[in-house]
């Protein structure tokens, strides 16, 4: 089996090697920066955070200021990301921040992990990346060079697998680099030889988004920031008119009123005198 020792020293060559240059995220040491970058990136193409992520901080620069924040600012400045929940979750969490923290990102990774929307992943960053200390950091590109070196011929592997391996092999006074390294390394990867991660056993196949209820939500999102109070009604009209036009069947009344629902009790919207407003 390959040694810890013999895996740093490849981990740091292919680092060399294909180091991504030009992401203004790395090598700075502002935790909310590398926290709003670790939240982009979790499901979005890096090409599209190098775009997003100083428009987002120029419109926030701080904790505090995207806690004062309204929801339809954040939610206007994230259309095109995707995945719109991540910017209710990055102003809950600056939110608790000022209540908790004295409007910063608190130090500590158990901390991180109380706030909400801070999973292990992004805890981890914001320890290993603004802080350089080590931490446990699994996400895609990582998990790709565990399983791509340690597993080669194993499917299903299970992150509790790949976990003592990362944890044994971040070096204690370098966990910056080591993980830019890991991270390009796992990209190059993915690029010459394929997705190693889908040998792993959290991987999911993300589910097609032209005419699912995902594709429904972001819609109604979107239009209610250029038509606050407009009625539900009219809502669905549009939605429906969206949909056919694309070659799909009109949404209906059960699926809408679904929909509008969920968005009210996670935050997007509220529903006053049968009109919405975010």
């Amino acid at each position: 089996m390959l040694s810890i020792a013999e895996f740093q020293d490849r981990v740091y060559e292919a680092g060399r090697l294909y180091e991504r240059e030009g992401l203004p995220w790395r090598y700075i040491d502002d935790p909310y920066a590398v926290y709003l970058s670790e939240v982009m990136l979790q499901q979005t193409q890096v090409k599209r955070v190098l775009e997003y992520w100083p428009r987002f901080l120029d419109a926030f620069p701080t904790v505090e200021s995207l806690a004062l924040a309204e929801p339809a600012a954040v939610l206007g400045l994230w259309q095109g990301l995707g995945y719109n929940r991540r910017a209710l979750s990055l102003l809950k969490c600056a939110k608790e921040c000022v209540e908790r923290f004295d409007s910063a990102l608190p130090t500590q990774e158990r901390d991180l992990l109380s706030l909400p929307g801070i999973g292990p992943s992004t805890a981890a960053g914001i320890i290993s990346f603004a802080h350089n200390r080590p931490s446990v950091y699994i996400e895609t590109n990582v998990r790709t060079v565990f399983i791509d070196q340690f597993f080669p011929e194993e499917d299903e592997v299970h992150d509790k697998q790949i976990e003592p391996l990362v944890r044994e092999s971040c070096p204690q006074d370098d966990a910056r680099r080591w993980y830019y390294a890991l991270l390009d390394w796992g990209a190059h990867i993915k690029q010459t030889k394929g997705n190693a991660s889908r040998r792993s056993k959290s991987y999911t196949r993300q589910s097609r988004f032209e005419g699912s209820r995902r594709q429904k939500r972001a819609f109604v999102v979107r239009e209610l920031l250029s038509h606050q109070g407009i009625p539900a009604e009219h809502m669905k009209n549009s939605l429906d008119a969206f949909e056919v036009a694309a070659g799909r069947e009109a949404t209906t009344q059960e699926l809408f009123d679904g929909i509008v629902s969920d968005l009210q009790r996670e935050g997007f919207l509220r529903v006053e005198g049968g009109r919405l407003f975010s």
